[in-house]
C-alpha cells in the first residue's frame, strides 16, 4: 500500500505541474480532473471514503465544470494545431491516467469490501462541523470562487 501511496502521490504532483505549465485551457483542465482523482484514490487507501466522495464530487465534478465554463466565456483563441491534436499531445495525460486506473484497480480489488465504515451520525457530525464551525470559510471560498469567474468574464470580454 506504500508503494501505491507513493506513486498515486507522483500522478497527482506530475498532473499539477502539468496543468500549471500547459498552455492550453482544456488540456490543463483534464490534467487538473487526473490530479483530483488521483487525491480522490490517496484519500480513500488513508481511510478517508466520505472526503474522496466529497474530491470526486465537489472538485472534479462542480469546480472543472465552473472552470470549463470559464474557458468557455472566455474563448480562447484556436489555432490549427488546436483542431486536431495528436498523441504527441495527449500522452502525458493518457500516462498518467493509464497509472491512475490501475492503482484505483489494484485499491478496489485488493482489498475485501468493508461495508458500514461510515455511518450516517459521523456523516452529520461532519456536516454539522463543517457548517456551524467553518460556515463562514465556505462562503467565502465560494465567493472568491464567484469573483474568480467575474474576472474571467470581465479580463474575456475586454479582447473583444
Amino acid at each position: 500500500m506504500t508503494v501505491l501511496f507513493y506513486l498515486l502521490a507522483l500522478v497527482a504532483t506530475v498532473a499539477t505541474f502539468l496543468c500549471i505549465t500547459e498552455r492550453h485551457p482544456v488540456h490543463a483542465v483534464v490534467y487538473l480532473v487526473t490530479s483530483f482523482f488521483s487525491l480522490a484514490v490517496i484519500f480513500y487507501l488513508l481511510g478517508a471514503p466520505l472526503v474522496a466522495a466529497f474530491e470526486v464530487i465537489i472538485y472534479a465534478g462542480a469546480i472543472m465544470v465552473l472552470f470549463l465554463f470559464s474557458i468557455m466565456m472566455i474563448r480562447p483563441e484556436v489555432t490549427e494545431i488546436d483542431l486536431h491534436p495528436g498523441f504527441r499531445d495527449w500522452w502525458p495525460a493518457l500516462l498518467l491516467g493509464g497509472i491512475l486506473l490501475a492503482a484505483l484497480g489494484y485499491t478496489i480489488f485488493s482489498q475485501p469490501l468493508r461495508q458500514g465504515t461510515v455511518s450516517p451520525g459521523e456523516i452529520r457530525e461532519f456536516a454539522r462541523l463543517l457548517f456551524q464551525k467553518y460556515g463562514v470559510a465556505v462562503e467565502i471560498v465560494s465567493l472568491q470562487l464567484l469573483f474568480a469567474l467575474v474576472g474571467a468574464h470581465y479580463l474575456g470580454g475586454r479582447r473583444r
